[in-house]
Parts: structure tokens; sequence; C-alpha cells
């Protein structure tokens, strides 16, 4: 039994933090503090059967914080991107410009007008006054964020449709943008 505790805990450790680590959105995240969730408990079996009490309290304290991660990425974040998701289907129906939510612009996929991907967006500029949007600032290239590249895409022309934006910028001439270094981005 201590064995099978032991295995199952490694497993569900891992694959839990690789779960999070991935950051795929609310649900999938989640997902992965339930696992760790999961591991968690076996650790505190583990511990319990081979006789470590610093384990076994250890993995209480860490079964409590996966469950607040459980909350905040099942129930509070999905919440909220279920709301911004609602009122822009609702938009789309409405008089008026159709609305997007926000925290888009640090997920979404960018692509070009025929349908190409072009790179993932990390983050966007906006004025302070006016809270016009200036430009995205996108990620391509790399393996896990280690050798990408950053590099500025004018707001103008672009548009979001659904889950993705779309640029007019073709991907030879997205690979023509100079590069943004990571600490000094544009001021304008």
């Amino acid at each position: 039994m201590e064995s099978i505790a032991n295995w199952v805990a490694v497993a569900a450790t891992i694959l839990g933090a690789s779960i999070t680590a991935a950051n795929l959105g609310s649900r999938v995240t989640g997902a992965g503090f339930i696992v760790f969730t999961v591991g968690s408990l076996a650790w505190i079996g583990f511990g319990h059967l081979s006789g470590q009490p610093s384990l076994v309290w250890t993995n209480i304290v860490l079964t409590l914080l996966n469950l607040f991660g459980v909350w905040r990425w099942l129930g509070r974040k999905a919440r909220i991107e279920e709301g911004g998701k609602a009122a822009q289907e609702a938009s789309a129906d409405s008089p008026g410009e159709t609305l997007f939510p926000v925290s888009l612009l640090g997920r979404a996929s960018l692509v070009g007008e025929d349908g190409a991907p072009l790179g993932t967006l990390v983050d966007a500029m906006a004025g302070c006054e006016g809270g016009r949007l200036r430009y995205l600032v996108v990620g391509s290239g790399g393996l896990g964020g280690v050798g990408e590249r950053f590099h500025r895409v004018d707001w103008n022309g672009v548009r979001v449709e659904g889950e993705q934006v779309v640029s007019p910028l073709t991907p030879a001439s997205f690979d023509k943008l100079e590069p943004l270094s990571r600490d000094d981005w544009p001021a304008r």
C-alpha cells in the first residue's frame, strides 16, 4: 500500500505541475489543481504509512492551497471568463460595436488574414487617458519561452474574431518586424 501511495503521489504531482504550468485557460489550470490535490492527498497517505509527520503536515497545507487553486481557477476565474464571453456574444447581436474581453489579449493566437499562425499574444499596451489600444506584444518561436522573440504589432488594422486576433500581416511580413527587447518596450 505504501508503494502505491508513493507512485500515485509522484505521478499526480508531476502531471499536476505540467498541467498548471501550461496555463491553457482557467478550466485546464483548475483541472491541474485537482490533480495536484490528488497528489497531496497521496503524499499524506504515504507520509502516514511511512512514519513521516513532516511530509504529512506539509501536504495538509498543500492540500488546502490546492483547493484554493481549484476554487480560484474553476470557480472565480471561470465565471469571469464566462461573463466576458457572454458579453461578447450578446454584443454581436446588439447595435454598435462588438465587444471582446481584454483578457483575451494576453492569451489569444495572432493569425494572418488567411488564418496562418503568426504568434501568441502576451500583452497589449493602451493609453491611460483614452484607453485606446496602441499595440500588441506577440511572442513567436522558441520552446516554452526559451528562444521566444517578442514583436510589436500595431493595433490599427487588427480585429478580434472569437478567440483569435486577426492581423493584415503575412508570415513573411511578421518575420520582418524588429524584435522587442524583453524589458524595454516602446513608449509610442
